[in-house]
């Protein structure tokens, strides 16, 4: 049974940062891609980042460019998304989610954790 779990959300400050980690298992990590998505109150669940299976390639939204970093460890089957310079705009539960199929950039990710609420204060 695949499972995704996130961590690392938090109450922060405007130009503050954040962590967030997504821990997986039941799947052979090292052989997905794994996204971030996020959800604002109110708002559609939007995609943040993603990070290929060997993590030789990242892709943002262009709302965080410069700001969120995306990285693995795939000997501990972790994704982290380092998150600077935090917005109020970036307030919303934070997802990680991954695609049914190994080696699958296609984006389409079938896997979800169950999220982990990021607010930003003004």
């Amino acid at each position: 049974q695949v499972q995704l779990v996130e961590s690392g959300g938090g109450l922060v400050q405007a130009g503050g940062s954040l962590r967030l980690s997504c821990a997986a298992s039941g799947l052979t990590f090292r052989a997905y891609v794994v996204g971030w998505f996020r959800q604002a109150p109110g708002k559609e669940r939007e995609f943040v980042a993603s990070i290929r299976w060997n993590g030789g390639n990242t892709v943002y939204t262009d709302s965080v460019k410069g700001r969120f970093t995306v990285s693995r460890d795939n000997a501990k089957n972790t994704v982290h998304l380092q998150m600077n310079v935090l917005k109020p705009e970036d307030t919303a539960v934070y997802y990680c989610a991954a695609p049914t199929r190994a080696y699958s950039d296609a984006g389409e990710y079938g896997y979800w954790g169950q999220g982990t609420q990021v607010t930003v204060s003004s």
